[in-house]
């Protein structure tokens, strides 16, 4: 049976991949900073599914994090078959009074600990000539967002780095596909803080619905996925309009109604 590591596994889109991975017959490595949730999933996914789950408590947003993870990994003689980097967080306000030391961790965490896990796993992916990566990024990555403006850039580093990977890897026998969720009924509106923000006021998508859209598109070994037809539509149009008007419709979204 292959294995799987999920990044960000405790809530949100990362508990809907473990669910459809372990529908799959697919042993699970659950990491998240949130043990108690991490050991619930485990427990229910184990019973449903006669699958193998393994709990590894981890912060993936402080430097260091990333290969202390995959040395515990290789230390339970585990190895990662499919790698689902999900954890990440956004942060919504002015940039000039944003907290850095957040900002620091969320780059650490959006950017840097996703390329590493990425880099420590390729290796017996190339060795067994067969593996996927699955890249979460964000509708946020085609264009800048006003408020909210280190978080799409961080997106669009995921979507960019992923899709040179992709192309990178074609023939090797391992995919690298990126996701991108529009709003999404998750935690993440509320980690970031959004307040009254027209952003979350928005209809959002169902999680569930986005997550097997990225499996499937794993699986299919397609490059990039856009969840949701709206969505899609949207990321056309942010390359057909000048950059001008899509940083001010952003920008639109993401201020407070109050503004």
């Amino acid at each position: 049976m292959k294995t799987a590591l999920i990044t960000g596994a405790s809530a949100g889109l990362g508990v809907d991949f473990a669910h459809i991975l372990a529908e799959r017959r697919i042993n699970l490595i659950l990491t998240a900073r949130n043990e108690e949730r991490l050991n619930e999933l485990s427990h229910k996914l184990t019973k449903a599914h006669n699958i193998t789950c393994h709990v590894i408590r981890s912060d993936l947003a402080h430097d260091g994090s990333a290969k202390k993870l995959m040395d515990e990994i290789h230390n339970r003689k585990l190895k990662v078959d499919i790698l689902i980097n999900n954890a990440g967080y956004g942060l919504w306000g002015a940039f000039a009074s944003s907290d850095f030391k957040e900002m620091a961790g969320m780059i650490q965490l959006n950017v840097n600990t996703l390329t590493e896990l990425s880099r420590l796993a390729l290796p017996h992916m190339l060795e067994q000539k067969s593996g996927h990566i699955l890249n979460v990024a964000s509708t946020a990555a085609f264009q800048p967002g006003p408020w909210m403006g280190v978080y799409y850039a961080t997106k669009a580093y995921v979507l960019s780095f992923s899709e040179a990977l992709s192309e990178e890897l074609k023939n090797t026998g391992v995919s690298v596909t990126t996701l991108c969720p529009g709003p999404t009924k998750t935690e993440f509106f509320d980690r970031a803080r959004m307040g009254d923000s027209r952003m979350k006021r928005m209809l959002f998508a169902d999680s569930m619905a986005c997550a097997r859209t990225g499996i499937d598109a794993m699986f299919q070994r397609r490059a990039v996925v856009v969840d949701g037809m709206m969505n899609w539509v949207f990321t056309l149009t942010s390359r057909v309009l000048p950059r001008a008007t899509m940083r001010r419709v952003a920008g639109l979204i993401n201020a407070s109604v109050s503004n």
